[in-house]
């Protein structure tokens, strides 16, 4: 299900009251092959459109391809092929910085940021939820 500006906006705080009460012990971890988050498509992604600067957006918008999918996502093998050099507005660790999440609570903000992009893009029940999910309680 796509967010719109105005329903990010509203679940926005449900998110950050998430990571705060997150008492499961869960740290966020990335899990490989899945690409969800680079679904780039403009129409699905208002809230992090809204949250960069004029410079990001705009290189932001440079990568979206015509299927609304990152060009530098190899859709094959399910990575980035640039993953070393990708934009800061790519990195979970910049997540705080442009949602203005304090890093007591970046963990759990971004598992719930995750999780909804896999949601969105697998399915709730799908093999790659239930990997991400693994992954977060596994000890780091």
């Amino acid at each position: 299900m796509a967010l719109s500006l105005s329903g990010f906006q509203h679940s926005l705080p449900s998110l950050v009251t998430t990571t705060a009460m997150n008492s499961r012990g869960e740290r966020w971890q990335c899990i490989d092959q899945c690409g969800a988050c680079c679904r780039l498509c403009p129409d699905e992604r208002q809230e992090a459109l809204a949250a960069l600067s004029d410079a990001q957006r705009s290189r932001y918008l440079a990568m979206v391809g015509d299927d609304g999918w990152c060009i530098h996502y190899d859709s094959g093998g399910r990575r980035c092929r640039i993953y070393d050099e990708r934009p800061d507005f790519c990195r979970v660790s910049h997540l705080g910085d442009l949602f203005e999440i304090d890093d007591a609570s970046l963990d759990g903000f971004a598992i719930a940021c995750c999780r909804q992009q896999i949601r969105s893009r697998y399915g709730g029940r799908s093999a790659v939820m239930r990997r991400f999910n693994r992954a977060q309680q596994a000890p780091s």
